[in-house]
């Protein structure tokens, strides 16, 4: 008989907030008072849409809105502040209905998955205790590439840490930025509502599945290629 290829094993690249951890709007109120800080004035929607993306492009994109200009060095505190405040909200942080149940499922299975955020390490390895990972869970911060989302740079750097190619990845995210990001980066794009975009909008930016939440997904990984009884 022909030996056909075969298939390999699908890996996961993880969004962070919204998508592990219910931490958007936290994010958002710590955008919103490092703004005001600087007596900038904005709408928590305007900031909310723009969630996701990295804190500069983030601050460039929101300040280009409001026709505001702020010098490299006031971005930068301006991103210090963020962090600052998202700090003093981080107890209020809990993990996505179904999070760790997912990715202890992935492992047992022997699934390749890592994190890929646009958080900077001082915020985002908070939440490695909230969903029960080691220290040594495969994580891309900001932090540690040259450019974040909508760039692909994060999900590239995630795949290459588990030593799979992005061809063969999935990226879970719920935002636009992150779905943009995972074609960028020739990966297939996978959508949770559980950031508060809208099912059409990830489907627009090329989600092929979109899901309510972590437990959602979990409880219909047989559609990405998981076979739960092998």
């Amino acid at each position: 008989m022909t030996e056909f290829p075969h298939a390999p094993t699908p890996a996961f690249l993880f969004d962070l907030d919204g998508t592990l951890i219910d931490s958007v709007y936290q994010h958002v109120i710590a955008w919103r008072q490092a703004l005001s800080g600087m007596g900038i004035d904005l709408s928590v929607w305007r900031i909310h849409r723009r969630i996701g993306m990295s804190g500069g492009l983030f601050v460039s994109a929101l300040l280009r809105e409001t026709g505001l200009k702020l010098s490299r060095e006031q971005i930068d505190l301006l991103q210090v502040a963020h962090m600052e405040a998202y700090e003093r909200q981080a107890d209020s942080v809990r993990p996505l209905p179904g999070a760790p149940e997912l990715l202890a499922e992935l492992t047992s299975r022997g699934v390749p998955w890592a994190i890929a955020t646009s958080g900077y390490a001082r915020t985002a390895r908070l939440a490695l205790g909230l969903l029960g990972l080691p220290e040594d869970t495969p994580m891309v911060t900001r932090d540690l590439v040259r450019r974040a989302k909508p760039d692909p740079d994060l999900f590239l750097a995630g795949a290459a840490l588990v030593d799979v190619d992005p061809a063969h990845a999935m990226v879970v995210g719920d935002s636009v930025w992150d779905l943009l990001a995972a074609r960028r980066a020739g990966a297939l794009g996978i959508g949770l509502l559980s950031g508060g975009y809208g099912r059409d909008e990830l489907e627009r930016t090329g989600a092929f599945r979109v899901y309510a939440d972590p437990a959602d997904m979990l409880e219909r990984l047989d559609e990405l290629g998981v076979r739960l009884d092998d």
